[in-house]
Order: structure tokens, then sequence, then C-alpha cells
């Protein structure tokens, strides 16, 4: 598939894309290294409210007694709702530019935290991190329509590869800043944080961004599509989160599956109908942009869910403070931050698939040792496998956009930008739903025979219902006026049981992790990836 710009000459003037016709920049506003920066800002906000708040998560519980299902919300209603509509912001950015999506977008974003800093219930939390999903999804794909416009082609690559650390670099560094912030202020600061951020990203945007546009950008919207799509995919996430409520034999289960699975059926006739289709279906004939689109997907399944069970095992089985859980993760941060520039190097030398393969299997392995955690595993081990899970995942971060943006035509660099955030979200979601599903069967199934091989006082069902909930954020159940001998066996029993639960998770990452190494076998540059920008300021 061949792409094709349009330079600023006028309509009809196509030709191919290459280095020379990046337009230049005049001054500050436009300046590719400044756009870079202030597209960096907005995008950095976003990727780090996808794990900050996973460690305030056991604060957020206490303070709004909120349950086990609930704070698995506020992490699946941000993923679902960034990962339902990344795509169609992308179309939106292709159609009504990507400077004014973006500047909307982290206006949203900032004023979206803000509310949630000022929420006083769970139900509030979940509805404005929706809002927050929508917003940074706006931002995202218009972020990276952005670069590819202002960088000239021979540089084009190097500000991915930046892209890539900084989002690689804040979804690692979510915990450490997130563990900060909880023990020295309040969870809220989590949220307010946003705030400031925001405001800078709006204000470089204002001062620096340059919209560009290209003469055949898309001309109409395509809402039916948007319609099925997002139907679909939310049929689908509801369907693997109620799954471990309503029971994976249940009919509202199977109907939610069936109803998703129906919805892409019926996008996928749409689109072949369509005159300019949310998503042309032709991008999907690249093999390499199919496996880079799998790819994401197992990645953040493994990656997003595992992260989700750490938090509370560091903090709750090991009594850490956040502060101290966020340190304990710091292994994890550095080798993304350093692994990312020699991941970005490194592919651009031999290509993403080599590098992306043996950054799978290194998660894979870590995952597997994440799976060996017991409630006494010292420092030193735990560090050995946050350090190898976040050197496996850098190529992965940094060559994903080359691999899916770089074989799609340069026209759709908003849709394409677009699936692979939606890829790595509704991959995120889904992780945090299924092995919260694989965690909490595992713990109904162990949790009354634990409890009785101690010799604890025999629970009622309704008590052994409770017990599980509690378990499955590895708290232990103790009644106020319980003796210390009888509390500190219900403590082992619950930290014992809570880690099985996280061992059997992990070791279902570490089986999507092993397969996401062969569909990474399927990858390669993308055709497009030297194309230059070459479009049009409006």
């Amino acid at each position: 598939m061949t792409s094709q710009t349009v330079n600023a000459t006028g309509p009809g003037d196509e030709v191919p894309a290459a280095p020379s016709e990046a337009t230049p920049a005049t001054g500050r506003r436009g300046h590719p290294w400044l756009t870079l920066i202030t597209v960096a800002v907005g995008v950095m906000m976003v990727a780090l409210d996808g794990t900050i708040v996973a460690i305030a998560n056991p604060a957020i519980g206490k303070d709004l007694h909120a349950s086990w299902a609930q704070l698995q919300w506020i992490t699946n209603a941000y993923f679902l709702a960034l990962a339902v509509s990344l795509i169609t912001a992308g179309k939106l950015g292709d159609r009504f530019g990507h400077r004014q999506t973006f500047l909307i977008g982290v206006t949203g974003f900032a004023a979206a935290s803000g509310a949630i800093g000022l929420s006083d219930s769970i139900a509030m939390v979940v509805t404005f991190r929706v809002f927050q999903g929508l917003f940074g999804a706006l931002l995202m794909p218009a972020a990276l329509g952005l670069l590819r416009a202002t960088f000239p082609a021979e540089k084009l690559n190097m500000a991915i590869g930046i892209w890539g650390m900084v989002i690689g670099a804040s979804t690692a560094g979510g915990p450490i800043l997130g563990g900060v912030l909880v023990e020295h202020v309040n969870w809220q600061s989590v949220f307010f944080v946003n705030v400031p951020v925001g405001l800078l990203a709006l204000f470089l945007g204002l001062l620096i961004l340059l919209d560009h546009r290209a003469e055949n950008a898309p001309r109409s919207f395509d809402v039916p599509g948007i319609a099925l799509l997002s139907g679909a995919m939310f049929c689908l996430v509801w369907a693997l989160i109620k799954a471990p409520t309503w029971g994976w034999g249940d009919g509202r289960t199977w109907l939610f599956i069936v109803a998703s699975v129906v919805g892409f059926a019926l996008f996928s006739f749409w689109e072949t109908k369509v005159k300019e289709p949310l998503v042309p279906l032709g991008l999907f004939r690249s093999v390499p942009l199919s496996a880079g689109v799998v790819l994401m997907v197992l990645m953040a399944i493994a990656f997003m869910g595992g992260l989700f069970f750490v938090t509370f095992y560091l903090q709750n089985v090991h009594g850490m403070s956040p502060i101290g859980a966020g340190l304990h993760l710091l292994p994890l941060t550095g080798m993304m931050i350093v692994g990312s520039p020699l991941a970005g190097a490194l592919i651009t030398r031999l290509g993403p698939r080599i590098p992306l393969a043996g950054g799978m299997a290194a998660t894979a392995i870590a995952m597997y040792g994440m799976s060996t955690l017991q409630t006494d595993t010292g420092s030193a081990v735990m560090s050995l496998w946050f350090a190898l899970l976040g050197l496996g995942l850098a190529p992965v971060m940094v060559g994903a956009t080359e691999v899916i943006v770089g074989n799609a035509p340069m026209e759709l660099s908003g849709v394409a930008g677009g699936l692979q955030q939606a890829a790595m979200q509704i991959g995120g979601s889904l992780g945090t739903a299924v092995l919260g599903a694989v965690m909490a069967s595992k713990v109904d199934n162990d949790l009354a025979g634990n409890w009785a091989d101690a010799g604890l006082p025999k629970l009622t069902p309704a008590q052994l219902d409770q017990a599980a909930e509690a378990v499955q954020q590895g708290v232990a159940p103790v009644a106020k006026g319980t003796p210390e001998p009888i509390a500190a066996k219900i403590a082992d029993v619950a930290h014992d049981t809570f880690v099985s639960g996280m061992s059997l998770a992990s070791l279902v990452a570490a089986g999507v992790a092993a397969v996401a190494v062969l569909v990474a076998l399927l990858t390669k540059r993308g055709e497009n990836a030297e194309a230059g920008a070459g479009v049009g300021h409006i």
C-alpha cells in the first residue's frame, strides 16, 4: 500500500512523500521539537493516569467504602472509555484538524481530573473517570498526528521513539508518583496534579502547535460505524467484567458476548458499503499492521492486568506504605526509561521483529517469575522480576507505533494512531477484567478450605462472600475485638489465599505474553515509516 500526501500548492497536486517535502517551521509555531515537547506533556498526563490510580486504589477503597468490583471500575471505566472512543477521536482529528482536538482533549481531561478530586462518592469518581477517558481519547491520536505532520521524514522515527519512551516512562512511573502523593498528601491529589499539567499543555499548545491537514482529509463522518464499533467493544468488555459476578455459564454473560460478535460483524459489513468508512478494512490486509494491533492488546493484558494486583500485594500483604510500594516498583520504571531509547536505536537498526519478540519473551519470563512470589519474598527477588518486566516492555512500547502507523497510509494517520492506542487501552481493560476473574475464582475456590484447615471458626455463606471480597484485595477480614492469635491466623490465611490467586493470574499473563512472542514474529518495519509530513498548514 503506497502512501501519498498533499502539499500546500492546491487541491489535486498529489506527490509522493519525501524527506524534503516536510513543511519547514517558521519560529516557534510549528517547530518540530517544540511540538514534541508540547504533545509529550499532554500524552504524559493520560499515560500516567492509566497506572497512577492503581497505587491509590487501597486508599480510595477505604475512604469511600468501595468494594472490590467498584475499585475495578475506577480502572475499567477509564480504559473502556478510552478504548471505545480512540478510533473515533482519531477520525475527528483527521477531519477537523489535530491541533483543535488536542487542545479540547487536554482541557477536558484536566477539568475531569479536578472533578474527581472533588468527588465524595465512588459513583462520582467512576463517572468522571469516564469523562477522563473520553477527553484523553481526543488528545492521544491527535498528538501522534501532529508529530507525523511536523517532523521531516529523516527525524520522524526518532520522534516516535521519544513518544514511546514518554508513554512507557509515564505508565511505569505512575505508581511511584502515586505513592508519594497518597502518602504525603491524599488520594485526591493523584487527580488534582493533572490540573496544572493540563493548563501547561494548553498554554504550550496555543503558543506552539500549528494545525496540519491533508487536502484529501475525510469530508464526512461515519456515524453508524461509530455506533456499531463502540457498541460492539462495550458489549465485549462488559461481558468480561460482569462474568465473575454473573457466572460464565449465565445467559446474560453470553447475551453480551453474542451481541459484541454481531456488532463487530455488522460494523465490518457496513464499512464495506459506506463511502468514507470509520476504519477502512483494507488496513488489515497488512499482516504486520494486524499483528501490531494484536500484539498491543496482548502486551497490555499481561502488563496492566498484572500491575493491578502487584500494588495490593505490596501494600496489603507486605504492609508497605504507598510510597514504599512505589519505590519497590522503581526497577520496573527505571528499566523502561533506560530501555526505551536503547530499544528505539535497536529497532531502527534491526527492524521491529527481533526486539519485539525478545521483549515479549522477557515479559513472559518476568510474569512467570512474579507467579513464584510468596508472602515472605524479599525485595531483591521482587526487584529482579520487576526490572525484567520493564526491560521486556520497553521495545514493545517504542516499536508498536512504527509497526501500526508505519504500515498505514499517511492520510489515515489519526485513525491508525487511534487504532494503536485503542489496542493498548482495550487490552488494559481486558487484562484487569480477565485476570480479575481468574483471581476471584481462585480465591473463591480456596478460601473456605484454607479457612477450615487453619482451624478458624466456620463462616456462614454470607460471611464467606464478604471475607472473599476482602481477600481479593489482600486484606485480612479481621473483626474488631478478635483475639490476637486468631487475628494472626486470619491474616495468614488471607495473605496465602491472595498470593495463590495472584500467582495463577500471573501465570495466565505469562501465557498471554508467550503467545505475543509468536505474534511479534509477524511484524516488520512499516512501508510508510520513512514518509515525510508534506501536508499543508491550515
